[in-house]
């Protein structure tokens, strides 16, 4: 095997990357990316970039001189446009053909844009990488109130993050409350309340809305539906999902639904063609996980299998959120939550957690606040499959370090 192809520059690929060479692979790799910025981490956008505590130059997952020892070919901006399964190679918009002997695929996910012409609106923004980050942070200067479109985890994020810079927040969310897919109504109620003690307007069951831009001062008014009040803001903020990039394998004939579908060592229907990251369908759950954990652990599975090594992917999901002084962690999988026994263990702090167990006691899903320690232990507990005491997780005065799976 002399030549690896990687399609997509982020946590996945360079991973992958690392792997390849740490595993004693000699030959070629390339990898290409569709951005002007590679190998850099997501999730601090949002957050430290957007609160003016971090660089778009400390992102990068490894230092250059790191880099260059993977002795890469990295291609930039280009796009590829097909993979000739049948002939294995790679055609790019730059009429490159680059052959491969295995090729990934961690093409990654964009920002969700609900209306078409919301996107050529000058003052509506969204976050997915460094580009619309410098876009955003252009702006922050001249804005006092801004509207988020969207309650989901990178809504609130932004919407902590400009709270905390003093500019005026409302966010719209078209469910009864925040989160809705992914936490139960307890937590969404905690998020709610969380927001509300920072002076973030929270308006729900926003199901109908639109937005139109003033030709004179470029300020966005938003409407809701069956509500006579309008609000005009200088920057308006969407966070309405992701689109996953999965055009690529659809076009090439992989097997796909929401993602591109992997097996258990992230090989796709084409047994030379593997995928990683938010664009791969969790093997076990079903689904895409969008998260940084799991980008950097299914490229690694992924290199693994190109050198025959069987390494199944078998990681709980996790990720977490950081929203004003709270840092939020999720753990496990929200399918099918509201069939799990509720258990919160509360400070007077506010940082509570909650547990959800199955019909054998069993820890299904956790969110924990500020409690780096709990998370830890949850994952040996998920891991070892061990029975827990609702009695004993709520009680504050017990130490839950004591519960070691044998």
């Amino acid at each position: 095997m002399n030549q690896i192809v990687v399609i997509g520059a982020g946590q996945a690929a360079i991973w992958a990357a690392k792997t390849l060479r740490s595993e004693g692979y000699a030959g070629r790799i390339t990898i290409i990316g569709d951005e002007n910025h590679a190998f850099y981490e997501r999730p601090p956008l949002s957050k430290q970039v957007l609160l003016g505590e971090a660089t778009h130059e400390s992102l990068k997952i490894f230092k250059d001189e790191v880099v260059d020892e993977f002795n890469i070919e990295l291609l930039k901006p280009v796009k590829v446009t097909h993979i000739d399964r049948q002939n294995k190679t790679v055609y790019t918009n730059t009429d490159q053909a680059i052959p491969y002997d295995k090729l990934l695929i961690a093409t990654g996910s964009k920002a969700k844009i609900p209306v078409k012409e919301w996107s050529s609106f000058h003052n509506v923004v969204s976050l997915r990488n460094i580009e619309d980050s410098l876009r955003i942070e252009e702006k922050l200067n001249h804005i006092k109130k801004v509207g988020i479109i969207g309650g989901g985890w990178i809504g609130l994020e932004v919407a902590a993050s400009l709270s905390k810079r003093n500019i005026d927040v409302t966010l719209y969310e078209m469910n009864d409350r925040l989160c809705a897919r992914s936490v139960s109504r307890e937590v969404s109620d905690y998020l709610l309340a969380l927001h509300e003690q920072h002076d973030v307007h929270i308006r729900l069951s926003c199901k109908h809305l639109d937005l139109n831009q003033s030709d004179e001062d470029q300020s966005v008014k938003i409407y809701v539906s069956n509500d006579t009040d309008t609000a005009v803001y200088d920057l308006v903020f969407l966070g309405t999902g992701a689109h996953i990039n999965k055009e690529i394998a659809e076009v090439s004939g992989l097997e796909t639904s929401d993602g591109i579908v992997v097996n258990e060592y992230c090989q796709t229907s084409d047994p030379d063609v593997y995928a990683a990251g938010d664009v791969a369908i969790h093997p076990s759950l079903g689904f895409c996980i969008q998260s940084w954990s799991n980008a950097q652990h299914q490229g690694v599975i992924a290199a693994q299998s190109m050198l025959s090594q069987q390494v199944p992917y078998e990681e709980t999901p996790w990720l977490w959120s950081d929203q004003y002084d709270k840092n939020i962690q999720i753990l496990g999988s929200p399918v099918d939550i509201d069939h799990c026994q509720l258990v919160v263990r509360a400070d007077k702090e506010g940082d509570h957690c909650f547990f959800y167990l199955d019909q054998e006691k069993k820890l299904h899903y956790l969110v924990a606040v500020n409690n780096n320690k709990i998370v830890k232990m949850a994952k040996r507990w998920i891991k070892a499959e061990w029975p827990l005491d609702p009695d004993m997780l709520k009680d504050q005065s017990f130490n839950l370090m004591k519960i070691k799976p044998k």
